[in-house]
């Protein structure tokens, strides 16, 4: 069973769908409007919006016969900490690496100052 991250992960992993949350977050649109400024059929824009709609980051309304999108209440807070987690680790594993390789690079100047002599 997926759990939210894998959905939020999934509905973010497409770049016309974050292009929608782009869009989205500038101004509400019709579904229509969205498939025509990203150059998709109708059917397929349906289906990206049914993805962010599921992730909860996205609400749409009927009205009359224009779905209207706009976005969601989730704000991907606890994602946005896992992956500040990673990075945080990252940033770690890179500095000890860094101190490795001002190391090497100390021990490397070192030697051939000695052969030198």
């Amino acid at each position: 069973m997926p759990t939210r991250f894998d959905v939020s992960f999934a509905a973010l992993s497409d770049a016309t769908r974050r292009g929608v949350l782009e869009e989205l977050g500038r101004a509400d649109a019709s579904i229509t409007d969205l498939a025509e400024k990203f150059r998709m059929t109708l059917t397929g824009m349906k289906k990206h919006v049914g993805v962010l709609e599921q992730a909860g980051l996205v609400t749409t309304e009927k009205v009359g016969r224009v779905r209207t999108c706009k976005l969601g209440l989730r704000r991907l807070e606890e994602e946005a900490a896992w992956i500040e987690r990673y990075r945080q680790l990252w940033n770690a594993r890179f500095d000890e690496l860094d101190k490795v390789v001002e190391e090497l690079k100390r021990k490397e100047k070192a030697d051939g100052l000695k052969k030198r002599e």
